[in-house]
C-alpha cells in the first residue's frame, strides 16, 4: 500500500496520520509479544482491535480518493458553446434561444452562468457564442446535450406563413481540474484587442479581449468577460484546452463507437439529436425516440424532464445499435 498517495491529499491527509500512528503502535506491539511470550494473549487482543481500525481508515481513506476520481470524471465546471447552422439569421435566433434556454436552467439549478464570447447578428442573433456554467452536477447534467439541434417554424420574418427548419449545434466542453492535454507554448499565438460592447470605458480604451490561436490546428479561442488582459487570457487557454480535450474524446468515441452499446451517441457535434417543433408544440429528442410538449416553458429553461429522460436511459443500459439511436427525419 502508498500511504503516500493519501498524506498528499488534503481530504486524507490527517486520516493518514492516525494510520501511521496504529501503524507504530501495532509494530510496538509485536515487538512486546516478542519479547515477552508471556503477554501473548493481552498482545493479540491489541493487534486485533489496532488492525480493524487501520482497516477501517484504509476503506475511509480509498473511498475518498475514489470520490474525487469520480468528481474529476464530472467536472462541475464547462464550457456551452452554441453555433449557427443552417438557415441563416433564423438559425442565429435559434443559437441565441438554446442559449438562453441553458441559462434559464442553469439559474433554476442553482448554477452561475457568465457568457464569455459571443458573435452576433443585427437581429440579436448568435453566429456562435460561449457561456461558461459552474456549478455541482453541471456536467453530468448537460454532457449529452452536445449537437444538432433543429427547429421547426414559421420565422416573424415569413409572409407567405410557410414552415422552415434550421439548425444550431451545442457542444459541452467540460473544464477539468487535471488536464490530459499538455500544450506547448511554441504552438500557442496570443492576440489582444479592445472588446466590445457595452461595459464602460474600460472595455473601449484597454486592450483586454485575449485570442489564443493553437497554431497546430488552426483553432482559436476568443475571452472577453473578464476585465483584466491576464484574467481573459487564463480563461482563453483553459477554453482552448476544454477544446482540446473534447476533439480527443470525439475522435476516440468515432474509433470505438461499434463497442458503445447503452450509451447516448458519441459526443459528436454533427450529430442531430433534437428537434423542436413550434407548430405542434413538440421537442422530440431523436436519440431516445421520446417527446415532450410546452415548447414555451421548454424554452424557458424547464428542460429537466429531458436531462432526466437522458440520464435513465443510459442507467437502464438499452441497447443502441453502433452506439447511436437512429435519428428520425420524420419530424
Amino acid at each position: 500500500m502508498n500511504l503516500e498517495q493519501f498524506k498528499i491529499n488534503p481530504k486524507t491527509v490527517f486520516l493518514a496520520s492516525l494510520y501511521e500512528k496504529l501503524a507504530r503502535e501495532e509494530a510496538e506491539t509485536r515487538a512486546l509479544f516478542e519479547k515477552d511470550p508471556s503477554l501473548k494473549e493481552l498482545a493479540e487482543n491489541d493487534l486485533k482491535s489496532i488492525v480493524e481500525q487501520k482497516n477501517n481508515l484504509l476503506k475511509q481513506m480509498t473511498a475518498i480518493l475514489e470520490a474525487d476520481k469520480k468528481e474529476e470524471e464530472k467536472p462541475n465546471e464547462i464550457i456551452l458553446e452554441v453555433r449557427a447552422g443552417a438557415g441563416g439569421d433564423e438559425a442565429a435566433l435559434f443559437a441565441a434561444e438554446l442559449l438562453d434556454m441553458y441559462k434559464r436552467f442553469a439559474e433554476v439549478r442553482g448554477w452561475s452562468a457568465k457568457i464569455i464570447a459571443e458573435s452576433s447578428n443585427d437581429l440579436g442573433g448568435y453566429k456562435e457564442a460561449s457561456m461558461e456554467i459552474k456549478g455541482k452536477g453541471v456536467y453530468e447534467d448537460l454532457r449529452f446535450e452536445t449537437g444538432v439541434h433543429r427547429v421547426q417554424r414559421v420565422p416573424e420574418t415569413e409572409k407567405m406563413g410557410r414552415i422552415h427548419t434550421s439548425t444550431a449545434s451545442v457542444a459541452i466542453m467540460p473544464i477539468r481540474k487535471k488536464s490530459k492535454i499538455e500544450l506547448n507554448l511554441a504552438d500557442i499565438e496570443v492576440e489582444f484587442s479592445r472588446a466590445g460592447g457595452k461595459g464602460g470605458q474600460n472595455v473601449n480604451k484597454v486592450e483586454t479581449a485575449v485570442r489564443v490561436i493553437y497554431k497546430p490546428t488552426g483553432m482559436d479561442v476568443r475571452s472577453t468577460a473578464e476585465r483584466s488582459q491576464s484574467a481573459n487570457r487564463e480563461r482563453a487557454m483553459a477554453i482552448l484546452t476544454a477544446k482540446l480535450e473534447a476533439l480527443k474524446e470525439e475522435e476516440e468515441a468515432k474509433k470505438f463507437s461499434a463497442n458503445r452499446k447503452g450509451q447516448i451517441g458519441t459526443g459528436d457535434r454533427s450529430e442531430k439529436i433534437r428537434t423542436y417543433n413550434f407548430p405542434q408544440d413538440r421537442v422530440t429528442d431523436h436519440r431516445i425516440k421520446e417527446s415532450w410538449h410546452n415548447i414555451p416553458g421548454i424554452m424557458d429553461g424547464k428542460i429537466e424532464p429531458i436531462i432526466e429522460a437522458l440520464k435513465n436511459f443510459e442507467k437502464s443500459g438499452a441497447q443502441v445499435e453502433n452506439g447511436v439511436l437512429e435519428s428520425s427525419d420524420s419530424e
